[in-house]
């Protein structure tokens, strides 16, 4: 059984920019990271959510990733590891617990077939059934999975995952990223002349910027001239549709089934809800949250909660929903 000392909990907490207060000593042990009702004796748990307080109040786990605010509800046998946002300290040591971590092999299977004019740099593994083509560059660390498909024009940086049936062309993928299963990323766009529909031939391209991963079964279509973006560190979930020359900032959360219209450009920490839809030709602000079923027509300001067809601020939206909620009564009287 795999077990972390303390003092490699916070050197990795620390290196996330994390600020860490605790009893605990260096040299203590733990086996593993659980939620409040699973954690045993030797594990840590994390507690982010007061409607969880009766929980925490019987968590048999030996430590506690919590806020100051609420360490009087800790038991006894569970120590505070004092941290100001318990769940992403949870995130950053999910990866350090996980004895599963997947690394490269260096293996390149027999049955994998490489174009003359790619490139695979050093520690490659790709699995059988794989086709690289042409004008492609693979660089250290990096995992392929089966039935992948990729090129031309693609490069992909270090200690990227391209997990199994996945088809990527015409893109830069920076370090550190993870495509999952079945995404579809750099073909070309939906894009036409409305009259004639004449196609539009796309030569644009996309970046997939560090540590982003793009969810299984998500299409994320080319730029027509320049690049179609996705900002570092962002989480785009499965089965999201990114259509032609949109930009989306860093530390993006997308939820499944969105879909994102042409050349919208969105701004850094955006949050969309599942099943939302944004038009084409949009600005989305900085720190903006779009609840889940939305549809965006305009644009939106930095900061700001939108819910709704048509999408307005959530407040408003709130109201309108008491309202017809009234009325709905009182016609049913």
């Amino acid at each position: 059984m795999k077990t972390i000392k303390y003092s490699d909990i916070v050197v990795r907490l620390n290196q996330n920019l994390i600020e860490v207060k605790s009893d605990i000593k260096d040299d203590e042990e733990f086996s593993g990271i659980n939620s409040l009702l699973n954690a045993q004796k030797e594990d840590i748990s994390f507690f982010s959510n007061i409607k969880y307080v009766d929980n925490l109040k019987i968590c048999k786990a030996k430590a506690c990733l919590i806020n100051s605010n609420y360490i009087k509800y800790l038991p006894d046998n569970c120590k505070s590891i004092i941290v100001k946002d318990p769940y992403l300290a949870f995130a950053c040591l999910t990866e350090l617990f996980n004895i599963l971590t997947i690394k490269s092999n260096g293996i390149i299977s027999e049955y994998v077939n490489l174009n003359k004019k790619c490139k695979i740099h050093e520690n490659v593994q790709i699995d059988s059934f794989t086709n690289i083509g042409p004008n492609t560059e693979i660089f250290n660390d990096v995992i392929i999975g089966s039935n992948v498909n990729i090129g031309p024009d693609v490069v992909i940086n270090n200690n990227s995952i391209i997990h199994n049936n996945v088809t990527i062309s015409n893109c830069i993928i920076e370090e550190g990223c993870e495509i999952k299963p079945g995404a579809r990323i750099g073909s070309a766009g939906f894009g036409f002349e409305e009259k004639s529909k004449k196609k539009i031939i796309h030569i644009g391209n996309v970046i997939i910027s560090k540590g982003s991963t793009i969810g299984s079964n998500t299409t994320i279509d080319r730029a027509v001239f320049d690049s179609t973006k996705i900002g570092a560190f962002s989480q785009i979930d499965n089965l999201v549709q990114i259509a032609h020359n949109v930009e989306i900032g860093n530390h993006a959360i997308i939820a499944a089934q969105v879909g994102i219209a042409g050349s919208t450009k969105i701004g850094n920490n955006i949050k969309i809800g599942g099943q939302s839809g944004l038009a084409g030709h949009l600005n989305i602000g900085n720190n903006v949250t779009i609840a889940g079923k939305s549809g965006v027509t305009k644009n939106i300001e930095d900061n700001k909660v939108v819910a709704g067809f048509p999408a307005k601020d959530i407040n408003e939206w709130k109201r309108d929903i008491i309202k017809i909620g009234k009325l709905n009564d009182i016609r049913s009287k």
